[in-house]
């Protein structure tokens, strides 16, 4: 039996794996993108003026 490490790991070196961490890496250099996720980390931190 393979552990979940495993498997992930395994996946992540399928061509499935390799085209979503491609995608998940160019939806991440966007700048809308950067914005969103900032945005998201100061209402998390409790950042500047995020409604709560």
């Amino acid at each position: 039996m393979t552990s979940v490490g495993q498997r992930i790991k395994g996946f992540l070196n399928s061509p499935q794996g390799r085209k979503m961490i491609d995608r998940g890496r160019r939806e991440a250099a966007k700048p809308s993108t950067q914005a969103k996720l900032r945005q998201f980390a100061a209402r998390m931190t409790g950042g500047s003026s995020g409604r709560r």
